[in-house]
């Protein structure tokens, strides 16, 4: 029988991550099974541009970082001083990533004419709103990974008609095909087609 959590082999940064994130009582970090999935997924790619939107204080960015490969480059946008100033301090050694402090929505604008291979939106921007934008961010054959789908402790009130509003927004789409994911969170991943 399976165990989601077994041989996990989680990054070793996270120890850390996990800590200053529970000194400053940030709270929505991805958990480790997201975290396994989007290692798993950008390590599939060679030479990849990924971007992700919230870093937090960097725990997913862990996870991606261990999964890319040398030549693939990671973008994290984080508009939380306080959280990226943390990230950056245990993860920005590493040459391959780029660390933004910045409104997502504000990255977007900003960026909306460049590709990525990967993008993993785990903030309002790219996700509740600028979302048509993001979504046209995706390269052909390039994925868009969400989560924080199934209720949440953290949720405020009324944000559960949004989580329901974007799903539905995000089925229409027929420029990618989309698989739901009951697990870990409740995630969303998504491949815009080829043709």
């Amino acid at each position: 029988m399976m165990e989601d959590h077994n041989n996990i082999h989680v990054p070793a940064s996270t120890s850390i991550l996990v800590h200053k994130a529970s000194e400053i009582g940030f709270i929505a970090s991805c958990d480790e099974l997201t975290g396994s999935f989007l290692r798993m997924l950008v390590a599939s790619y060679r030479r990849a541009n990924i971007l992700e939107l919230g870093t937090g204080v960097g725990f997913s960015t862990a996870w991606i970082l261990e999964g890319m490969d040398q030549e693939s480059r990671l973008t994290t946008v984080e508009m939380d001083e306080v959280c990226a100033t943390i990230a950056r301090e245990i993860l920005g050694d590493d040459p391959r990533a780029t660390f933004v402090t910045e409104d997502g929505g504000h990255f977007i604008e900003k960026h909306a004419n460049e590709q990525y291979d990967v993008i993993f939106a785990d903030t309002w921007p790219g996700k509740f709103y600028s979302i048509e934008e993001a979504l046209n961010m995706v390269a052909p054959g390039g994925l868009y990974i969400i989560d924080d789908l199934n209720p949440q402790p953290n949720w405020p009130e009324g944000h559960g008609s949004k989580v329901e509003a974007l799903i539905a927004y995000l089925e229409t789409r027929e420029d990618f095909f989309m698989s739901k994911l009951n697990w870990s969170t409740g995630l969303i991943l998504m491949t815009r087609r080829t043709a």
